[in-house]
């Protein structure tokens, strides 16, 4: 394979208040063409600062000192910025992280394609939007023509990564960047998008640079990989090899930080402290204050490349040839370690905690000048569950399909259109003033994004105190300040935190402090909506001990909204799975994710990227690829019968006719599919 991009020695600079940042400190990578080159590593290590400098779409302060980007041959940072528009788009082509933000919402998604045409003097007028639409139909998207017409602002998360890749490639570009192309998007609409720019690949011979956090993507999609600390480059190598050998022990790490059913029980590995401020120049390891084998040296000089051969390499001393011995010492002590024995039977049994039944969310459609009712979004529609003390249910299941609501209206967030919740033996729905904050006390909720749902004004001890003087804890402020300082020592924060302000915190710390407000009302229950949705696995790791670790002292359970099935695997005793308003199945952790007898369940759990072959499910056949991607129905008007039959590559005119009754296959595994008998 021929060289299609180099970059070599990229210096990035960016001025602040604080000094000029050091976001790249000499890059130096290739693509080939064909091949898929992917850079992984924390938040602000520099992943996206790469693909921003390759663009040349930096922010107003700042620069590239030095360096080439080499394209096929030719170094563009020489380029005026005319020529370079030439190149943006026509040779190389971009995917932003967030498809909502970076597409034009006042142009058609027509309009934007027909642009990129036009502007690279590929079609104009009717024959461009005629090349448009066939870009819409061969990334996926259903009914192209109607969709050439409509706005963003129209299509769901998955529709506007597949219009973003439209546009990316419609000039079809040598080389596609790809940021983030999948963060926060439905593990069945993930596959399908992944499966799109393979195909789009092997049919171009197109380079691809892939960046993402998301290490089980980057093994099913990568050939070379590339991981990022703080500024530089510090390992590289092939895919089969980079995980077979994590070589740095910040890739050791990180590995070790991944979520999954066979670390049930175990802690798991997280990383101290943070990714250090990129101001200045560092003198030795850029990761020495957070490694586990750091040593003088590490701390006094950079180290340099070294590996088991030319093509695997990382910067860590612990590699240099006469660091053997010391190397091995390390090895011997890790073997010798006794593994933390694995602790996660379930509790034992006393009683349901909160008892479900039929509860229904349907919120109004209004036309019209005199807002008349003409419809109903049934958000949840008939849900049914059940969570005993000191246990985790995780419900699952697409974006869209009701869980955020079904949380928020356990503890009235919502007006609530039916049926019964039964808290500690007694109904919660209905209670107004003092009863209602009595319950709301024992039943909290830990928000999907911490920042947007802590108080900027406040300081942190302020919002942890806020909680307990509302609902009446402690004797006195006095009593509830030494509160404060217990709880942020819980959640791993230093005392001092109560006197910052969020913004003030990672993502991470601002989650901890959000689960400390919620644990200072004493609550039996935490609801926790998608609480490390957009958190680095090293800090997901971080809140994943922490929630085990309360549940196990303090005996709460957890009603875990998520849609990443590795954290389901790891953290949760008993699953649901809900689909368009409705629970499909629902069982024990062990049940629904080795045994799912839902196809919809089948489909969910075989579309999840794995870091290794070993799962039990076989993986989606093309069949049943092309099945789900048919569009989600609404659920203002969701079909007859069985909701999934629209998607089903089972469904039968039975499926059609009425909803399903549920099936028990076990004492605790439920399921709602006319396919599946009892055993």
């Amino acid at each position: 394979m021929t060289d299609v991009l180099e970059v070599r020695n990229l210096h990035t600079r960016i001025d602040s208040a604080s000094g000029v940042v050091h976001p790249l400190d000499g890059i130096d990578l290739t693509l080939k063409a064909g091949e898929t080159f992917a850079i992984v590593g924390e938040s602000g290590s520099g992943k996206s600062m790469t693909a921003l400098s390759i663009m040349r779409l930096l922010p107003e302060p700042g620069w590239i000192e030095r360096g080439e980007v080499n394209l096929d041959g030719h170094n563009i940072l020489t380029l005026p910025e005319y020529r370079m528009r030439d190149v943006r788009g026509a040779r190389i082509g971009m995917i932003f992280q967030e498809p909502a933000t970076s597409l034009n919402p006042v142009l058609t998604c027509g309009e934007q394609i027909v642009e990129v045409l036009e502007r690279h003097k590929i079609e104009e007028g009717p024959a461009a939007r005629r090349r448009a639409t066939e870009w819409l139909k061969r990334v996926g998207i259903p009914d192209p023509e109607r969709r050439m017409d409509e706005y963003p602002f129209q299509l769901s998360g998955g529709m506007k990564q597949r219009v973003m890749i439209a546009v990316a490639l419609a000039a079809e570009p040598q080389v596609l960047i790809a940021d983030e192309p999948t963060t926060a998007l439905d593990v069945t609409i993930q596959a399908q998008i992944l499966d799109l720019l393979k195909s789009l690949q092997k049919e171009r011979g197109m380079a691809m640079l892939l960046i993402t956090h998301d290490l089980a993507v980057v093994a099913q999609m990568a050939h070379r990989v590339a991981l990022m600390y703080a500024g530089e480059i510090v390992k590289i190598g092939p895919r089969d090899a980079f995980f077979a050998q994590p070589l740095h022990p910040y890739a050791l790490k990180l590995f070790a930080s991944l979520p999954g059913a066979g670390k049930r029980g175990e802690p798991l590995a997280s990383i101290k402290g943070f990714v250090p401020p990129l101001h200045g120049q560092f003198t030795g390891c850029r990761f020495a204050d957070r490694c586990d084998y750091a040593y003088d040296r590490c701390r006094k000089q950079a180290p340099a490349w070294h590996g088991p051969d030319p093509q695997h390499q990382a910067r860590c001393h612990l590699l240099d040839p006469r660091e053997e011995w010391r190397l091995a010492e390390l090895l011997r002590r890790e073997d010798d370690k006794v593994p933390e024995a694995a602790d996660f039977a379930a509790p034992a049994d006393a009683g349901d905690l909160l008892e479900v039944r039929d509860l229904k969310v349907h919120f109004p459609i209004r036309k019209g000048l005199l807002k008349k009712v003409v419809g109903q979004v049934k958000a949840v529609d008939g849900v049914s569950l059940s969570i005993r003390q000191g246990r985790t249910l995780a419900l699952v299941g697409e974006s869209g399909c009701g869980k955020t609501t079904a949380g928020k209206a356990l503890l009235q967030l919502v007006p609530v259109t039916g049926g019964t919740v039964r808290f500690g033996g007694n109904e919660v729905l209905g209670l107004k003033g003092a009863e209602l904050k009595r319950m709301r006390s024992r039943m909290q909720l830990v928000f999907q994004d911490p920042f947007g749902s802590l108080n900027p004004r406040m300081r942190v001890g302020e919002i942890i105190a806020e909680g307990m003087a509302s609902f009446g804890i402690g004797a006195n402020a006095q009593a509830r300040n030494d509160r404060v300082a217990e709880l942020l020592g819980q959640v791993g924060l230093a005392v001092e935190s109560r006197y910052k302000y969020p913004h003030e915190f990672s993502g991470g710390q601002r989650q901890r402090i959000a689960i400390a407000r919620a644990l200072a009302a004493n609550p039996q229950l935490i609801v926790c909506d998608e609480p490390t949705s957009a958190l680095d696995v090293s800090v997901q790791a971080q809140i994943l001990n922490l929630l085990k670790d309360l549940q196990k002292t303090l005996g709460v359970s957890f009603l875990f909204i998520t849609h990443n099935i590795g954290v389901v695997e790891y953290l949760a005793h008993d699953v649901a799975v809900m689909y368009l308003g409705r629970i499909v199945e629902s069982g024990t952790a062990e049940e629904v994710l080795n045994r799912p007898r839902h196809p919809y369940t089948q489909a969910l759990l075989a579309a999840v990227p794995r870091l290794n072959t070993e799962s039990k499910l076989p993986p989606l056949t093309s069949e049943v690829k092309e099945h789900l991607a048919a569009d989600i129905p609404s659920p203002a008007n969701p079909p007859a019968g069985c909701h999934f039959h629209t998607r089903c590559p089972l469904a039968v005119e039975a499926c059609k006719a009425a909803y399903p009754a549920e099936v028990a296959v076990s004492a605790t595994h439920k399921v709602r599919c006319i396919m599946v008998q009892p055993e």
